[in-house]
């Protein structure tokens, strides 16, 4: 059991990295193209790392047809983050889906509320995170 705890604290390292820069880059693929956005929602709830985006866009549609993604971040002065994983499609708890509302109203996005139908959350399933730096080093943890 004592690695549950690691665990848990390695998710909220990771959501703590990606919550302290302004955005960061999540990229996808369909038909052999990459496709890559900024995106700047994340959580760590319910021993999962989630995000959120719309019903409408194209990285909702991309994920569905094949859920696997990477994402990095850097914050100047600290070594980069590279996430890579599988996109699952699920109900966050109730205090997270507000939470991700209040997020996505804030940046501009176009929802009445929480719950009006758009919003949608996706965790990290067979998720991979590494910290890496310019001289090389590299710290490799499973989500």
């Amino acid at each position: 059991m004592a690695q549950q705890p690691q665990r848990l604290q390695r998710l909220q390292r990771v959501a703590d990295y990606l919550t302290a820069v302004p955005a960061w880059f999540l990229a996808t693929s369909t038909d052999d193209e990459p496709h890559v956005r900024p995106f700047s929602f994340a959580v760590a709830e319910e021993g999962r790392l989630w995000f959120s985006t719309s019903r409408g866009k194209d990285v909702y549609l991309e994920l569905t047809a094949n859920p696997r993604f990477e994402l990095s971040a850097w914050k100047p002065g600290h070594p980069w983050l590279v996430v890579r994983g599988k996109a699952v499609f699920a109900e966050p708890s109730a205090a997270l889906r507000q939470a991700g509302f209040e997020h996505m109203a804030g940046i501009g996005e176009a929802h009445s509320s929480a719950d009006d139908g758009l919003l949608v959350f996706f965790s990290v399933d067979e998720g991979i995170a590494r910290i890496c730096d310019i001289d090389g080093t590299e710290e490799r943890f499973e989500l």
